[in-house]
């Protein structure tokens, strides 16, 4: 009897062993899982409980993780294991070890540590008070922040960040609101890339045009980008106009009255304390950023073969921007160090302390990145890009003249709920070039523009947004903040590029369409400012 339970007891000890084997786990990984609901609106359903939930509850770190959680789940189905596997593995451990993803943070620190280098050198405590004597109006520093922003169309990451820290203590002194300076940097930033031919935005949309001359295509369609132009013309007119509406009404009025942030939750006010004035002079400041910028732009050009032989437009169209930005700002932050050093307005320890000062700074961007990325995994595995493919071409067939109309739309739906403008590049380009190539060129460009400006449109919206979130980081501003007070002037942009796109598809002439279309956005806006003058807050 003893035999054959110890016979038996090996046996289970053998079956439990070759269960739980790692041959069997392989064997199971090679059979491919899909999700019961691939392809299907479910899709685009974890996303969107995220941005509701952070819209309501006003934090966008909890929404964000519930967001992921519910992905992993319709993700799994009933197996919690796999679930949980899918969530913490092949989502957010997956996203941070994505090597794209890891130079972006890597870049983002090393902004932050060369911000705190310039804030302890005194360089931006000198250009605060060198734009004060110089700058004395609010519509001036907001002036100055978008002449900024247009400046740097290198790289949308790059422009939040730096137009940040430069303009911050500028328009802090000049009571101009968190909110509108996030606003203001945002919109500055990827409406200006996405119309620039030298940027990674460009080199990533030339990318996606297969079979086509990606770059004569790109330079074809900026005319035809209405929001990133529309956008444009609303920052200047509502500065110049000295009006805002919707939340954005309440943070100015607060902040003329000192309370630049409105709302408790202050994210950043501990950094406040972190500028000095040092022996430090505007050239402190103005220096690090144009070593920045040109180590950067270097950085781009060589991971695009510019130094192995291809020529400037080839090397932009093939760069890694994450690689390149994170060459760039290393360059830059040694670079700075010596130079500080040879001026003796910041000693080496002290220097150094800002590593971990710089780290810290970064921390909420970084979070709220990651959190992003990995919502965008559960995204991707539940098959969105599949269900706006199908949802697209099932549309296209009968509506030709307004097709433009409705993939603007579609890419505003899209960027909005996976908060990605190149994914969703990725996803509608391809498509558009597949259906119009070699048939009706004048659609395909006009059609690749609405892919563009609805991508960007719908990155504006999205609270998960890598560039919505780099504009709060930059501004130093509550992120819900920034994102409520931008949606109404967004929105407003989008519901003319809209109808402009249903103009110009049956016009088909961006010589008519362009000129109506900033006639229209004018006049709503002075219709805006007459309405909301009429109303208190």
């Amino acid at each position: 009897m003893k035999e054959k339970v110890k016979s038996l007891g090996w046996k289970i000890a053998l079956f439990l062993l070759l269960a739980t084997s790692p041959l069997n786990v392989y064997a199971a990984e090679a059979v491919e899982y899909e999700a019961k609901l691939f392809g299907t609106a479910w899709a685009l359903v974890p996303p969107l409980i995220a941005i509701v939930l952070a819209l309501i509850t006003k934090e966008v770190y909890s929404a964000l993780f519930i967001g992921i959680a519910f992905g992993g789940i319709l993700y799994g189905g009933l197996n919690l294991e796999r679930s949980i596997n899918h969530i913490f593995q092949d989502g957010l451990i997956g996203s941070l070890s994505d090597s794209y993803n890891m130079g972006i943070l890597i870049f983002l620190v090393i902004l932050g540590i060369l911000v705190s280098m310039m804030n302890k050198a005194g360089g931006s405590a000198a250009f605060g008070e060198w734009a004060t004597k110089h700058i004395k109006t609010r519509v001036g520093v907001q002036l100055a922040t978008i002449a900024l922003g247009v400046l740097i169309f290198i790289d949308d990451y790059f422009n939040c960040l730096t137009v940040g820290s430069v303009m911050r203590p500028v328009t802090d002194k000049q009571n101009v609101s968190r909110a509108k300076l996030s606003y203001l940097i945002d919109a500055t930033a990827a409406p200006i890339c996405i119309i620039a031919p030298i940027s990674s935005w460009a080199a990533a949309v030339t990318g996606f045009v297969k079979g086509e001359d990606g770059f004569s295509v790109f330079i074809q369609a900026i005319p035809y980008n209405f929001y990133a132009i529309l956008t444009i013309v609303t920052m200047v007119v509502i500065t110049l106009m000295k009006f805002d509406y919707g939340p954005m009404k309440l943070h100015e009025k607060n902040a003329l009255n000192g309370d630049i942030y409105t709302t408790p939750d202050r994210p950043y006010a501990n950094n406040e304390g972190d500028t000095v004035r040092g022996k430090g002079k505007v050239i402190d400041l103005i220096f690090p950023i144009v070593v920045l910028i040109i180590s950067c732009v270097i950085g781009m050009v060589y991971t695009g073969g510019l130094f192995s032989g291809e020529d400037i437009i080839t090397a932009f169209s093939q760069s890694d921007a994450s690689i390149g930005l994170v060459y760039g700002s290393f360059c830059a932050l040694i670079v700075t160090i010596f130079f500080y050093l040879i001026r003796k307005v910041l000693p080496f320890r002290v220097a150094m302390s800002c590593v971990p000062e710089g780290f810290k700074a970064m921390v909420p961007a970084i979070l709220i990145l990651s959190l992003a990325w990995t919502l965008k995994s559960m995204t991707d595995s539940l098959g969105a890009a599949e269900f706006v493919q199908a949802a697209l071409e099932g549309s296209a067939a009968g509506l030709l003249n307004f097709l433009p109309a409705i993939i603007f739309f579609v890419g505003c739906v899209l960027a909005f709920a996976s908060g990605t403008s190149w994914g969703t590049f990725g996803i509608l380009i391809p498509i558009v070039t597949a259906v119009f190539a070699g048939k009706d060129h004048q659609m395909m460009i006009m059609s690749i523009s609405a892919c563009m400006a609805g991508a960007v449109c719908g990155d504006h919206c999205s609270p998960i947004s890598d560039t919505t979130i780099m504009a709060s980081a930059g501004a130093q501003c509550n992120h819900v903040n920034h994102v409520t007070t931008q949606l109404p002037y967004a929105v407003t942009v989008a519901a003319v590029s809209f109808v402009s796109y249903i103009i110009a598809g049956f016009v088909k002439s961006v010589v008519i369409v362009l000129p109506i279309a900033i006639i229209m956005m004018v006049g709503i806006l002075i219709v805006i400012k007459n309405r909301t003058a009429k109303t208190s807050i």
